[in-house]
């Protein structure tokens, strides 16, 4: 029924334990990706029956599995944590496409391991909904990501602030291996393991990079690029931490996470984040320090000398060019205009500083370009003219402009309001109406249709999310 090849479990004792996810009482289907089921290779008609959904729940192993939970270590908000590891997620293992391609299928919320640090490594229903949404909206629109296979309630309650329904979410990833599972070892001065993990790394993402120093470059770029896609989207993952960014240039562990609604450069949702530190336009900033902490484990495998260490920073000094190169071309998309030159730059931000003046809707604003109406969400319309002239005079040549737009400007986000009225309905009525009317629009952002109109408007005031909250 699926193919496994489980590579990762069978590296040396020390990278995982082996780890059974805990069965729950009464499993029961919310959502089936069908799509990433077709593009997996497995069959859709099982995984929705009674026996894919005890897969899906943790209640039975599928052939061929090798359930274990990954070490690694962190720093979390800067500071250093010398053991994490998955506290609430069992990788079943590695699943072999059809066209080859591998893939992590882990289930999140299925039970406590040995890194669960007294949790009960259990999920409530509100974060396993918000990733499922927000991980297939980013998908949708092409930016490096996790996926949501299926999402299951366990039939369970869990305790957090109060009692509230157990989930299960089934993650697809090309891999699960965070900066901080290269710091775990290297906090230990492990260099055989860190050598192992690096060949792992190379063969499983980056096949033609040759060493540690060609692993370290691929994963600067890869992260250049996929943070480039937050911000073209007003994306706030909201907790960057080491152990939440993945080496493959996915966005794992949404927790928090958060789209701009009104533009606020310096907005905040996370809970946990009082100082502003991961703050939407502090993520490339945080971006760099995490890869100067991967740099710092890679180097002892780059020649540990002064050297190493030249190189290793000149590696992550070029993520700020590679990041700006790609944030030049996303936005110049956004104005419609396919191929930028330096100077639109400036157009750019004048418009982004109207923006941020009078708070006016990031997504809207934008999608407005489109169809003319962007000036209506300003009040000093006499400034967005100004502007406007000197853009009109820039796409004027451009006979593409709309279809560039178009194709840069989602019509709808997961807007925040919108999350958190789909959660509140699962949670206190098991209605899970609006979370697959959301489902179903995000997967299609581009498109004009009148019946998601609702779903594309920004919050009203009494509407508006303030805090978001992780998922423990």
């Amino acid at each position: 029924m699926i193919h496994f090849d489980n590579s990762y479990a069978r590296l040396p004792e020390g990278f995982f334990t082996r780890t059974a996810p805990t069965p729950v009482r009464d499993p029961a289907l919310i959502a089936l990706n069908l799509p990433l089921a077709s593009r997996l290779g497995l069959d859709a008609d099982w995984l929705a029956g009674p026996e894919g959904l005890q897969m899906l729940s943790g209640n039975v192993l599928p052939k061929g599995a090798e359930p274990i939970a990954q070490a690694y270590a962190g720093h979390q908000f800067g500071g250093f944590s010398p053991q994490l590891g998955d506290g609430r997620a069992v990788l079943l293992g590695e699943i072999v496409a059809p066209d080859g391609a591998r893939f992590d299928i882990q289930l999140k919320g299925a039970g406590p391991t040995p890194f669960s640090r007294r949790g009960d490594g259990r999920a409530w229903l509100g974060p396993v909904l918000r990733e499922y949404l927000v991980s297939e909206f980013m998908a949708a629109f092409g930016v490096p990501t996790t996926r949501a296979l299926a999402a299951v309630t366990t039939g369970e309650t869990v305790i957090r602030e109060t009692v509230l329904p157990g989930a299960v979410l089934t993650r697809i990833a090309a891999s699960h291996i965070r900066v901080g599972t290269f710091e775990f070892y290297a906090a230990r001065g492990d260099r055989e393991r860190l050598r192992l993990l690096a060949e792992h790394v190379i063969a499983r993402h980056y096949p033609d990079a040759s060493g540690a120093a060609d692993l370290l470059q691929r994963v600067v770029e890869a992260q250049a690029y996929t943070i480039s896609c937050w911000m073209g989207l007003g994306f706030i993952h909201g907790v960057m931490n080491t152990d939440n960014m993945s080496v493959s240039g996915e966005t794992i562990d949404y927790g928090p996470c958060a789209f701009i609604d009104g533009y606020q450069p310096d907005k905040v949702f996370s809970s946990i984040d009082a100082q502003g530190r991961y703050a939407w336009n502090e993520q490339p900033r945080i971006a760099v320090w995490n890869l100067a902490q991967l740099a710092s484990c890679l180097v002892p495998l780059m020649g540990n000398d002064d050297e190493a260490v030249t190189e290793a920073t000149r590696i992550v000094h070029s993520f700020p060019e590679l990041y700006q190169r790609e944030w030049l071309r996303r936005f110049g998309a956004k104005l419609g205009i396919a191929s930028t030159r330096p100077d639109d730059r400036e157009l750019v931000e004048r418009l982004l500083n109207l923006m941020a003046a009078e708070r006016a809707d990031f997504t809207t604003t934008f999608a407005a370009l489109g169809d003319g109406t962007a000036r209506d969400q300003f009040v000093d319309r006499a400034a967005f003219d100004a502007w406007a002239a000197d853009w009109q005079a820039r796409i004027a040549p451009l006979s593409d402009a709309p279809e560039v737009m178009a194709r840069a400007n989602p019509r709808r986000i997961p807007r925040n309001h919108r999350i958190e009225q789909a959660i509140a309905a699962a949670r206190d009525e098991g209605d899970f109406t609006l979370f697959h009317r959301l489902d179903a629009a995000l997967r299609d952002p581009f498109a004009d249709r009148p019946e998601w109109d609702d779903l594309s408007r920004p919050p009203e005031p009494d509407e508006i999310v303030q805090r978001t909250f992780c998922g423990t």
